[in-house]
């Protein structure tokens, strides 16, 4: 544990950060991975219709850098690729 102020004023600034952390990772890895299910579920209408919510959390995610701007780009770029690949069949 912490003795001096500033350390123990700095271990609670890591912990609320680490919690609102928490919830953006949480918020865009169930967003993908209800999109996933839909799409392998072959429920493509659904898919498209959810694909701005995914994108709208990837984004947020990518804002808080709980993910980089790339990292968050390529995952909406592979998610659009999965969608028009397995809407063609």
């Amino acid at each position: 544990m912490p003795i001096k102020k500033s350390a123990k004023k700095y271990l609670r600034a890591s912990k609320k950060r680490a919690t609102q952390n928490i919830k953006a990772k949480k918020g865009f890895k169930d967003a993908v991975k209800k999109f996933n299910e839909l799409a392998h579920a072959g429920k493509f209408d659904e898919a498209k219709k959810m694909f701005p919510t995914v994108q709208k959390a990837l984004d947020k995610a990518a804002k808080v850098n709980v993910l980089t701007k790339n990292t968050a780009a390529r995952k909406k770029s592979r998610l659009v690729k999965m969608l028009k690949k397995s809407s063609a069949k």
